[in-house]
């Protein structure tokens, strides 16, 4: 009977099973959603939060020092990967993405009422710095759970399109904290904004972090997870046997999430920044054309999934790697440009990061058998993440700094570029064929 439940997951036909697909990708999508707008804010605040909890005197000291505290909590990410993971692989995906959630939830509502540094002096950006190092575990086994969770419901052929509303609706978290912050910087004074109104983001992780409790409480897990967990045939691995069993996979898939790392977290996280701090945007112009990129970006990646269910993951992310060099430098010199050619540059940028996020969660999943698909995942794309992606911003800003290049991040993200090509360069094709379920 299992095993028959899971044939009919590889199949578009089966009226039940299409109910099951569309639950777990709500399920998986709407909570993703909630913790990637926890996520976000921060960084769409990061110039509020280094007046707030940094001592006063050196703009960039501070700006810096929020961006640091932003990179380090990304250190527990390939550790939170690996418990997340393991987890997982054991328990069940449904189980680890309500413990994700729960986590979430609480650490970013404690940001919003921790007191400033004017308060209690160094105390609040090592508060921060706390709150941040479990933001960050939490987030080490959300996108992996979520991936993993749709593409085990998900049929063969339409696994690149459903899966890539994991990254969609990590946009659109991104996107709800971005209108949320725009709204308070067009509606407050500075001295509202900077006394209170920075804490509503934050604050809204309380009744945000219920909703989705409640809604991934009601799902069930995937048929490829029960079917293994009701087998004998063999124990589950180990934490690290299972990485072991499979690291020349794990350290392809790191190579390829590089570029994934510093694009997303470069594009989407550090823009508003980079665009009032070094080309002189107002802030809420800065926020506001942001969501042109975040918009773009959205929109594209179900095209995305759908293109790479069609031609294969490995043609699209080559593409995709290909159009990050060719296409990043001019689009930095358009956005110095200002003016229409900022909104184009963009667009440009939000397009060319879709092009390699609507596919890559599905590209991980498959690169892995079930028993160790979480596990592997998580660690590969979290450690990315840490190296890459948490230091980012931080490297951005540097570099700028001690170059005086207002366009060494484009550098950076082509450098991401090449190396995430050449890796590609080592996989193999896996669309429209069933998971491997050992």
């Amino acid at each position: 009977m299992v095993v028959a439940e899971v044939e009919l997951q590889g199949t578009d036909t089966s009226k039940e099973i299409s109910t099951s697909v569309k639950k777990a990708v709500v399920g998986a999508a709407i909570g993703n959603l909630i913790e990637w707008f926890d996520y976000a804010s921060y960084g769409y605040l990061a110039v509020v939060i280094a007046t707030v909890f940094f001592a006063p005197g050196n703009a960039t000291a501070a700006l810096l020092g929020a961006f640091a505290v932003f990179s380090v909590s990304f250190i527990v990410r390939p550790i939170g990967g690996l418990i997340w993971g393991h987890l997982g692989d054991k328990i069940g995906r449904k189980r680890v993405l309500v413990l994700t959630i729960i986590i979430m939830s609480m650490s970013t509502f404690a940001i919003g009422i921790l007191p400033g540094y004017a308060a209690i002096g160094v105390m609040a950006p090592l508060l921060l710095l706390v709150c941040r190092l479990v933001q960050g575990f939490s987030a080490s086994g959300e996108y992996a759970g979520a991936a993993s969770f749709i593409s085990e419901y998900a049929p063969n052929s339409r696994r690149g399109l459903l899966v890539s509303m994991v990254p969609t609706s990590t946009a659109a978290g991104l996107m709800l904290a971005v209108i949320i912050v725009s709204l308070l910087e067009f509606n407050l004074t500075k001295e509202a904004l900077y006394s209170w109104g920075w804490r509503i983001p934050f604050l809204l992780s309380g009744p945000l972090g219920i909703i989705g409790l409640l809604i991934r409480l009601k799902l069930e897990d995937t048929p490829l997870f029960k079917e293994m967990d009701r087998s004998e045939k063999k124990p589950k691995p180990s934490l690290f046997q299972g990485v072991k069993q499979n690291r020349k996979q794990v350290l392809i898939a790191f190579g390829v999430i590089c570029l994934n790392a510093v694009g997303f977290y470069t594009i989407l996280s550090y823009m508003p920044t980079y665009l009032t701090q070094e080309l002189g945007f107002g802030v809420m112009k800065g926020i506001l054309i942001t969501l042109v990129s975040l918009g773009t970006y959205v929109l594209v990646l179900p095209f995305v999934g759908m293109l790479a269910d069609r031609i294969g993951r490995k043609p699209v992310l080559i593409g995709a790697s290909i159009m990050f060099v060719l296409f990043t430098y001019p689009a930095f010199w358009l956005l110095s440009i200002g003016g229409p050619y900022a909104i184009l540059a963009l667009v440009m940028l939000g397009f060319v990061l879709a092009g390699n996020d609507g596919v890559l969660a599905t590209f991980l999943t498959e690169m892995f058998p079930t028993s160790v698909r979480f596990s592997c995942f998580a660690l590969s794309f979290n450690t990315g993440n840490a190296i890459f992606g948490g230091t980012a911003p931080l490297i951005a800003t540097f570099l700028i700094a001690k170059t005086g290049n207002t366009f060494a991040p484009a550098f950076y993200l082509m450098g991401a570029a090449v190396i995430a090509f050449v890796f590609l360069l080592m996989t193999k094709e896996t669309a429209n064929k069933p998971l491997r379920n050992e």
